[in-house]
């Protein structure tokens, strides 16, 4: 096992809005999984207690694998909203059932891990029949743009250009590449810097050409950028 990869991934690496940014949710949403957040409660305020444990707490910072698992749990929101207090006690129940640590980065979500993890959650939010075939279907999509290396750890992220899912990959987020930012997969070059010299004046064309990619790749890299 590649001690030295896997303790990259673990490191610190992302602040709250750079990972919220970088993964197309809501810095809000992000901020109450990582952090918790209060509500109201009668006359008083209670606090829900965070899903995410963080690379570091002070201040918050996010690994790679802390992109991972928002990432899985953004494919819970995207059609049900999170109910946090019931994904916590889901995801508890799984990984008491079967034994498992960390389950949000655990390859086997896509077979009878998920299954016990989404039956729960879906129980424990009364989750019509219906319902739940489309947060099976979420999930799913989500997990196939996690790559697992062979000791079924996850080394890459294809995150989506927008917040609306699609089924292209053209970026990629990877640890050992610009230090885990995002990045044009068949050049290796970050969005932020392509995003950056379009804005300077330079024109698709000839970024296209100066990094022998096509027209269509630095476009998508622009869109992943200032997508909201």
């Amino acid at each position: 096992m590649d001690a030295k990869n896997i303790n990259l991934r673990d490191q610190p690496a992302y602040s709250l809005s750079e990972a919220a940014r970088y993964l197309k949710l809501p810095a809000a949403t992000l901020r109450s999984w990582v952090v918790g957040r209060a509500y109201p409660k009668g006359e008083s305020v209670a606090t829900f207690r965070p899903l995410l444990k963080p690379a570091r707490k002070q201040p918050p910072l996010l690994s790679f694998y802390n992109l991972i698992e928002a990432h899985v749990l953004r494919s819970l929101r995207t059609e049900h909203g999170v109910a946090i207090r019931e994904l916590r006690r889901a995801i508890a129940y799984a990984e008491r059932t079967l034994k498992i640590e960390r389950l949000l980065l655990n390859k086997d979500l896509r077979t009878h891990a998920g299954e016990v993890f989404l039956d729960e959650y879906g129980k424990l939010i009364s989750l019509s029949t219906s319902g739940q075939m489309a947060m099976r279907r979420l999930l799913e999509e989500h997990l196939k743009r996690v790559e697992w290396d062979q000791w079924q750890f996850p080394v890459r992220l294809y995150p989506y250009v927008s917040a609306e899912p699609t089924t292209e990959r053209p970026i990629v987020i990877d640890p050992n590449i610009a230090f885990g930012r995002p990045v044009v997969i068949r050049a290796g070059i970050s969005t932020e810097a392509i995003a950056g010299r379009i804005d300077a004046g330079e024109t698709v064309e000839a970024l296209a050409e100066d990094y022998d990619l096509k027209p269509e790749e630095i476009e998508e890299a622009v869109l992943y950028e200032r997508a909201a």
